[in-house]
């Protein structure tokens, strides 16, 4: 699956748990936050495709996609996306 429609797919999931996306220019990163009550996603469109696509599957693993249908295509793109950002979490986390 393409980086671009696996954005369109991530996009819709999201909208589907009751987020509202807004892409932005900026030099900010994206990610979730909460405004009035109004559950909102942050993406910099100036980021590759790639950035994006991760800050939607970082709110989804959020979230629990186990609630939502997601499509068995898509489902497999983000557990693998989801174990990257598990491998880089360990790296960044100091040793004991």
């Amino acid at each position: 699956m393409k980086t671009e429609k696996l954005l369109l797919e991530l996009e819709d999931l999201c909208e589907k748990c009751g987020y509202t996306i807004r892409k932005e220019r900026g030099t900010f990163r994206g990610d979730q936050c909460v405004v009035e009550g109004d559950k909102l996603i942050v993406i910099n469109k100036n980021r590759p495709v790639e950035s994006q696509a991760a800050i939607l599957a970082s709110v989804l693993k959020d979230k629990g996609a186990d609630e939502i249908f997601i499509k068995p295509a898509v489902r497999k793109k983000l557990e693998e996306l989801w174990s990257r950002m598990d491998r880089f979490k360990e790296l960044e986390e100091p040793a004991d």
